[in-house]
Formats: structure tokens, C-alpha cells, sequence
């Protein structure tokens, strides 16, 4: 891990920051673990609020978290001015059942001065090692950068700021 990334403790404050990151991903339980403009990550243990009717996680949920980890590695790597989502295109390989713990991955596959496009793929977390088992998702996420940002929101990257640096 280089000095730019921070890797957030999984413990019970974390879900608590990913609260100040992005308030939807705190609602479902998400924990944000490593957080730099070249890397996001992060697990989601797959609750009932997770879940659709049989008992496996939910494809707008999946959405959820890749919209929200490119959207917050875009803003990092834009330096902290304001994006904006317009594309997300999703694909579901295997499910995640109730009870299973999802890992996030968000990298960038372009940084380019006015748009970003951000790979953010999900994996199903093998119980025996911890370690990343079978891919049940990948993303492509679009996002418009380097828009300007009204006086308003200018704090609208610090938390991003906080949780970055070592």
C-alpha cells in the first residue's frame, strides 16, 4: 500500500466513516477498508435490507456500490471537484446469498480531463480464507469530472480528504 492510499480498519467504526463518505453505503452496512484516487475497497456482509425476494443480494445494490466507489474515487482524482455519474452498466455473474460478504473493488481505467471511466468489480468472499472467491459482478461506471463546484458544497470532499491521508 503506497503513502496516497488508507486502509480503514474493518471494525465497528467503519461503517461509521463510510457514513461521512456516502451516507447510501452506510444504510446497507458497507465498510470502506482502502481509500486513494487509484483504489477503493471495501466488503458488504449481505443482510435482509440487502436482499431481494430470494434471499440474495439485490442488483440495484450492486449498482448502489459501484456508482458510489467510483463516484468517490472520481472526485479524489479530479482533485476533489465536483463529478458527476452518467453511465453505469452492470453485469451480474452469480449471486450472493443471504448471510455471504461481498468485497468491492473500484480502480480507474481513465483519467481524463473532462470524463473518468472506473471498473468496479464485486467478489463473493471465501468464508475458509477471507480472500476473494468466485466474481459475481463487474461495472463500468462513466462520470463527468472537473465540473465546477458551487460555494455551497466546497466541503463536500472532506471527508474524502480525512479518510485519505495517512
Amino acid at each position: 500500500m503506497d503513502d496516497a492510499t488508507r486502509r480503514l480498519p474493518a471494525e465497528k467504526g467503519s461503517v461509521a466513516k463510510a457514513g461521512e463518505l456516502d451516507p447510501p453505503l452506510q444504510a446497507i452496512g458497507f465498510e470502506v477498508e482502502e481509500l486513494s484516487p487509484s483504489r477503493i475497497t471495501g466488503r458488504l456482509l449481505v443482510t435482509p435490507t440487502c436482499c431481494q425476494p430470494f434471499k440474495v443480494l439485490h442488483g440495484g445494490v450492486s449498482a448502489l456500490v459501484a456508482e458510489s466507489l467510483a463516484s468517490m474515487g472520481a472526485h479524489m482524482a479530479s482533485g476533489y471537484r465536483r463529478v458527476a455519474g452518467v453511465q453505469l452498466s452492470i453485469n451480474h455473474f452469480r449471486s450472493a446469498a443471504l448471510g455471504d460478504t461481498v468485497l468491492a473493488r473500484a480502480v480507474p481505467v481513465h483519467l481524463g480531463r473532462s470524463t473518468q471511466v472506473w471498473e468496479v468489480k464485486l467478489w463473493k468472499m471465501d468464508p475458509s480464507t477471507g480472500e476473494k472467491g468466485p466474481q459475481i459482478a463487474e461495472s463500468r461506471v462513466t462520470l463527468l469530472c472537473n465540473l465546477p463546484l458551487p460555494e455551497e458544497h466546497k466541503n463536500a470532499g472532506d471527508a474524502l480528504r480525512k479518510y485519505s491521508k495517512l
